[in-house]
């Protein structure tokens, strides 16, 4: 069996969104002829524990952790990144571990991309070779494109170190995983040397045990009391300004439905939960003032603190319905969306016509209905597109709320086991490149 070092920063029972393609795969590496170890960072103060996510990993998963340079320390210098707090202790704990076991590959799945150059380091070292999982672009272009976005702040810092870092780290690397097309299309427009490395577009898989884990130890609701009579649609995820014409097309039309049917729409209560992931008071609403403007303030609530993974399923489980609030950026893949689909809720999508949720949400006839808008769309398209929701938004809340018609044999193919096992087809695909190349 081959044996395989995944470096996954994040990673339970710490709570960090990219740790889940990891975590989901974890039960399924073996039956696909890969023996997984997992290198990680020791949580520290302030960090967000949730145990229960201990509990989805195989009990025999080795798993090393390192310290990280306290964040009280290293804020001082305006340094909070986890990756860079931890890595010296990440390239000692990784040179050890191959030095010690016949690994033979090394895999990155995180979106603290500053681990990423340690690969290069090793196998120049160890001679292993290693995979990338591009989980979000790590140079992206996207404020460069819209120049009208707030940019996060130290973006011109953290754009030079990653201007000079991602290239240096793909120079080297035998594979990629992303979560998009597009991505792998953009690393190849910018690094033609990729054309022949082995690259897989692979979405997060489906856990379905996630569910049965949540029915064993229900969590708490702290958003909303369930039967009360209300309608409440959640969403659960990120804000920002590239939800900005999804929001407009759903407050609009949730207007429109007040406006025409108040006696089916007075009821709905929009629950934006887990809306920023900065801390210490830094968090800042951006779904509030889209609302604001649309006059919906008393219709929606936000909570920017991010929400435990269980907490957040439980408040998907409790809802009467689901929101999908897609990005303007055509590329941008949720990963949210199959937790969704797995609530069995009806489902309520705004997406970009390009998005590969789409494609998803439709073969799998997972949403109640699918609105789509352009990367051109003007208010007479965001107008047509809300009355299109308000339709079909209201059809769905006069009749009893149902689950959509999921084809759950389409789903197969977005499972956690159907996920790992095209991982490991891609692992297995750069250990006999390799092979033919050494021969």
């Amino acid at each position: 069996m081959n044996r395989v070092l995944i470096v996954s920063p994040h990673f339970p029972p710490l709570n960090g969104a990219d740790m889940q393609r990891v975590r989901m795969s974890l039960p399924y590496f073996r039956e696909c002829g890969w023996e997984p170890s997992v290198l990680s960072v020791a949580p520290g103060a302030g960090d967000v524990i949730e145990p229960l996510l201990s509990e989805s990993v195989p009990p025999d998963t080795l798993v090393e952790r390192v310290p990280s340079i306290p964040l009280s320390l290293t804020r001082l210098l305006g340094v909070s990144d986890r990756a860079l707090r931890a890595l010296p202790f990440l390239y000692s704990a990784g040179s050890r571990l191959l030095a010690a076991r016949n690994f033979d590959l090394v895999y990155f799945s995180t979106t603290l991309f500053l681990a990423m150059p340690l690969g290069r380091l090793w196998k120049r070292k160890f001679g292993t070779p290693y995979v990338l999982d591009i989980q979000d672009p790590w140079l992206s272009d996207y404020y460069e494109k819209n120049l009208t976005a707030e940019r996060p702040p130290k973006y011109r810092i953290a754009r030079g170190a990653h201007g000079v870092l991602e290239p240096w780290t793909m120079k080297k690397t035998d594979g990629i995983i992303a979560v998009s097309a597009d991505y792998i299309e953009t690393l190849r427009r910018r690094y033609p040397w990729l054309q022949d490395t082995p690259c897989a577009t692979l979405p997060f898989g489906a856990s379905a045990a996630d569910f049965t884990l949540l029915d064993r130890h229900p969590q708490a609701n702290r958003h909303f009391a369930p039967g009360d009579g209300r309608a409440h649609g959640v969403y659960a995820g990120r804000g920002g300004s590239d939800l900005s014409t999804a929001l407009d097309i759903l407050f609009g039309a949730l207007r429109s439905g007040l406006e025409l049917r108040p006696d089916v729409f007075d009821r709905v209560k929009l629950h934006f939960v887990g809306t920023d992931y900065a801390k210490d008071g830094r968090a800042k609403k951006t779904i509030t003032p889209a609302a604001e403007r649309a006059g919906l303030t008393a219709r929606v609530s936000e909570d920017t603190t991010r929400l435990p993974y269980f907490e957040a399923l439980q408040l998907l489980k409790d809802s009467n319905f689901l929101l999908v609030v897609g990005s303007d950026d055509p590329a941008y893949t949720a990963s949210k969306i199959y937790p969704y689909i797995l609530a069995r809720k009806p489902l309520l999508a705004i997406v970009h016509e390009r998005s590969p949720l789409v494609a998803v949400l439709r073969e799998t006839r997972a949403a109640t209905t699918v609105v789509t808008f352009s990367s051109a769309c003007d208010d007479a398209e965001k107008t047509a597109a809300a009355a299109c929701l308000t339709a079909s938004w209201g059809a769905m809340l006069e009749a009893a709320p149902r689950a959509p018609d999921t084809d759950w044999a389409r789903f197969e193919r977005y499972t956690a086991r159907e996920m790992t096992r095209r991982q490991c087809e891609l692992f297995d695909r750069v250990l006999a490149r390799r092979s033919a190349a050494a021969a």
